[in-house]
């Protein structure tokens, strides 16, 4: 006899992720935010812009966190399910607001305020892990953005970890280090022990540098060669590295014809290549995936508006020539 745990597993997207999505308020014109009489409304967030990526490239994936039952929570939520995101583990409370953040961009040099204190998903606890949920995807996907938030954001992390490890889901990991929501000193433990728990470590190289302490390429190999993760090192001067115990593999980036805005690529990159295993590619097709998507985001201005489709991504990958008409 099926259970309804079972029924409620089998529903599962392939790929879960969860954390914070906030409101994103920007200048239009190109000015700065004191002078700027208008303002664009978009959002963004780590784990919603990859969600975004992957939906965009095929991929089922469900997104759940915290909203405040407010317009720009209930904003979030109806153009995350528009995009084909599996958002019934959502919530919309009225116990507190949805996260607020401005960017502007002046001089080439991007400034980002954030205004998330006591936000609703700040307050997102192990209470609203939703077990059989987690348990019947192949992937879980976490950031090292919501452990910063409040403890109990933390808690619900490695819960959540502990939910996926027990039920044999992967657990993916990108440290997406946030030095205005915590020290170095603070995160450094946190994010380590993250990584020593996923089966997919995704860092930055900079993130790694910092983590361990060093700028040598080769304590830094060392050291990630003691994880039970695959390494994908991203932020190489013009690849990307799969590390593994034995091997290591570089994987060219894809040239961007434009550079508009960088916001956005380390997550359509994580999209990318988490899209490409779940197809079945082996890890370096999978980086290379990655790298084509990161490349055609920061094309385009937004955390996640330029995420391609897999139709724009396997013509790039097979020159596939356009044809206007």
């Amino acid at each position: 006899m099926t259970t309804n745990a079972q029924v409620q597993a089998a529903n599962s997207p392939e790929i879960v992720t969860f954390g914070e999505t906030m409101a994103l308020l920007m200048p239009s014109s190109g000015k700065g935010l004191e002078y700027s009489a208008e303002l664009h409304s978009l959002f963004g967030g780590a784990e919603s812009n990859l969600a975004i990526g992957i939906s965009r490239l095929g991929g089922k994936v469900g997104w759940f966190g915290r909203l405040g039952k407010d317009p720009l929570g209930r904003m979030i939520f109806k153009k995350l399910r528009g995009e084909g995101i599996d958002v019934s583990r959502a919530e919309l409370t009225g116990e507190a607001p949805t996260g607020l953040m401005m960017r502007e961009v002046l001089m080439g040099k991007t400034s980002v305020y954030y205004y998330r204190k006591n936000s609703a998903a700040s307050q997102t606890s192990v209470k609203h892990l939703d077990e059989t949920y987690i348990a019947g995807a192949k992937i879980l996907h976490v950031t090292g953005i919501t452990p910063a938030l409040s403890q109990s954001c933390k808690e619900a992390v490695f819960e959540a970890v502990r939910m996926a490890r027990k039920h044999g889901v992967k657990v993916s990991f990108d440290p997406n280090l946030r030095l205005k929501l915590w020290s170095i000193e603070e995160a450094r433990p946190v994010l380590l022990e993250l990584a020593q728990l996923s089966d997919i470590f995704l860092p930055g190289l900079d993130e790694l540098k910092l983590l361990y302490q060093t700028e040598d390429w080769d304590v830094i190999v060392g050291k990630l060669r003691e994880l039970s993760a695959i390494s994908i090192v991203k932020g190489g001067d013009n690849e990307t590295y799969v590390v593994t115990p034995d091997t290591i593999t570089a994987v060219p980036y894809f040239k961007a014809e434009q550079v508009v805005d960088t916001v956005g690529a380390g997550d359509g990159f994580c999209a990318g290549f988490l899209v490409g295993v779940t197809k079945g590619y082996d890890y370096a097709e999978a980086v290379r995936i990655g790298n084509l998507v990161g490349s055609l985001i920061v094309q385009t201005e937004g955390d996640w508006e330029g995420a391609p489709t897999w139709e724009q991504v396997d013509a790039v990958l097979h020159d596939i020539k356009h044809i206007e008409r």
